[in-house]
Order: C-alpha cells, then sequence, then structure tokens
C-alpha cells in the first residue's frame, strides 16, 4: 500500500490555495520552516515565494534557495515520495520558465514538467491545448485578454506549445510539446504518464473539475510506481491532488471568525479593471469608510513626505474604527505608465512598503482583515503581519482563501484575513465577503 505523495507547492503569490483548506501557508523558507510543512498532518503545503512580484533574476535566486532547503528538509523528514507544483496564475503570467527550470536544475530527473494552467473558479478552461478565459459568459482565448498584454509577462498565444516555444525562446519547440486533449483525459492517461521521460514538457487540457481529478487520479498512480512529476499548474489541480474533504465552516458562517464581532479594515492593492468595480460596490455598503491613498507623485516623495501621508492615513482608519466603521485603504486608481520595467517594479515596492506601513499601524482590536490583490496579500502576511506560517480555514467565496493568525501573533492575535486575488469574482463579490464577515448574509 503506497501513501499518497506529499503536494509541495512554490506559490508565485498567496493565492494558489484558493481552493483547498486546512493546511499550511510558509511565508518563510529555511529549512526549520519548510519541516514544519512536510511533517503537518495535511497532504499539501504551500511556500509563499511570491516571485511573481520579482525580477526574473530574483524569481530564479529564490526558487533555487527553496529548494535547496527543501532538498535538506525532505531528507531531514525522510519524505520518499512528493509532487512538485510551481503554482502560477491561470492567466498566463509569471516567470515560466525560468522557475521550473530552477526546481528541475535543484530537484532534478523530473519525467515531465505539465502545464495545468485551468481553474475552474476562475472561468479559466482549456481545450485543444488553447487556454481560455469565460468574459461575460463568452470564453475568450487568453492572448486576446488584458492579461496577454502586462507590461512584465506578456504573450502572444493561448495554444500552450506556442506559448511553450514563445516563452522558451525556442528551447522547447512547439511540435515538441506532448499534448493530453480532453477525450485521452476522461479515457484516462496512465499509459502515457508511464513512458514520459526526460523532463517532457506537456499541455494538459481540462474543461471542468472531472477532467482535472481524472487527470489528478492518473498522475498519483504514476507517481506510486516510481514516475516523478513537475507541474506549472493553477489552482484547481490541487484540488484534485490534495482529495481533501469539505471544509469545516460553510462559506456563508466565516462571521463566527470575525474577532468579537468587531469591524474590520480592507485594504486594496490591486490595479485591475475588476478591483476597481469590486471597489466602487464595496463603497456603496454600510458601516464602510472610504479612504483613498493618493500614490500617484510616491517615488519622488521625501520620506517626510511619505510619514505625513502614513500618519493622515492611519489617524482616518483609527477615527473611523472608534465611530464603528470598516476603513478601506485603497490606493488612487489612474492608470500610471512607466518608463521602464525597473521604475514599475519600483513603484510597486514603495506601494506595497506604505500599505505594509499601514497594515501594521491598524487598531489592534479590528475584527478582520480583507487584502485585495495577490502580490498585496502575500505583502500582508510576510510583511504587514510578519507571519512565518498560517493556517488555510477554507474559502470565502469560490477562490477567495481565508487563513488566521496564530492565536500568539504579538498584534493581531486570531485574526481571519481574506486573501482576494485581483482578477477574481464578479462585481458584487468584494461587497459580499465584506457582509459575510461583518454577519449580515
Amino acid at each position: 500500500m503506497t501513501s499518497n505523495p506529499k503536494i509541495i507547492v512554490l506559490d508565485d503569490d498567496p493565492t494558489g490555495s484558493q481552493t483547498v483548506h486546512s493546511c499550511l501557508l510558509l511565508m518563510q523558507w529555511d529549512v526549520e520552516t519548510l519541516r514544519l510543512g512536510l511533517a503537518d498532518e495535511s497532504p499539501i503545503f504551500f511556500v509563499l515565494t511570491n516571485t511573481r512580484a520579482l525580477t526574473p533574476d530574483k524569481a530564479l535566486n529564490t526558487t533555487r534557495e527553496v529548494c535547496q532547503n527543501l532538498k535538506q528538509a525532505i531528507a531531514a523528514e525522510q519524505i520518499q515520495d512528493f509532487l512538485i507544483v510551481s503554482r502560477s496564475d491561470s492567466t498566463l503570467r509569471g516567470h515560466y520558465p525560468i522557475e521550473t527550470d530552477a526546481i528541475a536544475e535543484e530537484l532534478g530527473d523530473f519525467d515531465a514538467h505539465f502545464l495545468t494552467p485551468a481553474f475552474f473558479e476562475g472561468g479559466r478552461f482549456t481545450r485543444d491545448s488553447v487556454h481560455y478565459l469565460v468574459v461575460d459568459g463568452v470564453p475568450v482565448p487568453v492572448h486576446e485578454t488584458e492579461f496577454a498584454k502586462d507590461s512584465v509577462f506578456g504573450y502572444s498565444y493561448s495554444y500552450l506549445p506556442d506559448y511553450v516555444e514563445e516563452k522558451t525562446k525556442g528551447r522547447i519547440h512547439s511540435n515538441a510539446v506532448e499534448r493530453f486533449l480532453l477525450d485521452q483525459i476522461r479515457a484516462g492517461t496512465l499509459d502515457r504518464l508511464m513512458q514520459l521521460q526526460d523532463n517532457q514538457c506537456v499541455a494538459v487540457d481540462a474543461e471542468t473539475q472531472a477532467d482535472m481529478d481524472q487527470f489528478a487520479s492518473d498522475v498519483l498512480a504514476a507517481a506510486a510506481q516510481g514516475k516523478r512529476f513537475l507541474f506549472r499548474s493553477a489552482a484547481s489541480l490541487l484540488t484534485a491532488l490534495a482529495k481533501l474533504p469539505p471544509q469545516p465552516v460553510a462559506p456563508e458562517a466565516m462571521a463566527t471568525y470575525t474577532r468579537k464581532g468587531k469591524p474590520g479594515a480592507v485594504i486594496v492593492g490591486s490595479h485591475v479593471k475588476k478591483t476597481t468595480e469590486q471597489l466602487t460596490e464595496l463603497l456603496k455598503e454600510n458601516g464602510i469608510e472610504a479612504i483613498e491613498v493618493d500614490v500617484v507623485h510616491l517615488l519622488e516623495e521625501s520620506p517626510a513626505q511619505r510619514q505625513e501621508l502614513l500618519q493622515q492615513t492611519l489617524d482616518r482608519a483609527h477615527t473611523a474604527h472608534a465611530q464603528g466603521k470598516t476603513p478601506v485603504i485603497y490606493t488612487s486608481r489612474q492608470e500610471l505608465t512607466f518608463k521602464d520595467i525597473q521604475t514599475r517594479l519600483d513603484f510597486g515596492v514603495a506601494v506595497s512598503t506604505l500599505l505594509m506601513d499601514v497594515v501594521q499601524g491598524l487598531p489592534p482590536e479590528i475584527g478582520f482583515l480583507i487584502s485585495k490583490g495577490g502580490i498585496t496579500s502575500n505583502d500582508v502576511l510576510s510583511t504587514g503581519l510578519a507571519l512565518q506560517s498560517a493556517r488555510l480555514l477554507g474559502q470565502i467565496l469560490p477562490g477567495v482563501s481565508i487563513v488566521r493568525t496564530p492565536d500568539r501573533h504579538p498584534q493581531f492575535p486570531n485574526l481571519p484575513v481574506v486573501l482576494f486575488p485581483g482578477n477574481v469574482g464578479d462585481r458584487s463579490a468584494l461587497a459580499e465577503v465584506y457582509r459575510r464577515l461583518k454577519g449580515d448574509e
């Protein structure tokens, strides 16, 4: 009888856990912290590397460092079987193939690496090796969406073999990518999985969770027979691999986690159009205090000006909370252009640093915290709340996770924190999460 392999997820922002529950999210990756994840009773754990916010060089170095420490932790815990997932964005943005190459170099000898970007809760699926995003009920090839035009991670193809050729700069040719098509997935792919070798690149179709479940079942069977696999994946594969029962507290009942029924706080960093629409709806809710932070000139401002902006923001947040309201702190929404990628990344760091100072200065008695945006959420956990690890409670909406800080946290013990990706949910989703934590649902 073979036990299921441990599923180790290197997550490039903290939203990859958006389809599972009751497992650990690790914000640090020293050997001892990684051993916590490996020894935990959950079949899956996440290392939040936040590499999507880093330059390619830093993403490479971070991934290498995690894998080198992981090698030691795996040996120390005597783990025999494991699967590695490089979890990234379901709209194909991220450091591919940098991260999968680094994992293969450090942890070596994989028989295949799979591209499984389907994320059904977010309306992303793959058919005939073409990846689609459902927009207003219509499936659109992802290269025709705003995500393909990303200034850091842009791409030209939705057909995954062509995407691979583009991203690997021709090292892996389109016609060298194996294709697992829907009818093959549904008939079972165990025989084909057993024949893969030499880190073969494979594009995997999936239209429904049942497709992914079938594929994962075959993967686990192949792994039990000694095959070693690596995945570049969105979240839906993780659900299938982990095989978890339903989460302990239903999404509608999450107000039970709100501390003493008190008002919370909302931090909004994401700038995608969907976030702005959701923010607009949230600001119409009862008990909300809108606090806009003007970040347009943040890179040119002196430390004193920045400190003054921080203090004004915190004063307004404390006043709102004292009046029984939930402050919603959001960055100014206008679209900014930058002279180069480095300036854009520097601006992102400056905004995040300011927002994390806001988090650290929030009233300690807030009932909950909602963080909107993937990179913002990662920074809230690792910097704003300075966590080593957090326990994932489950999802408050499809694709939207909620974690809780440890009871020994010096400032915010047992605080429920919502990790809300920028591009998930409909227009009313952010308002709905707020109502659920307030107990209005």
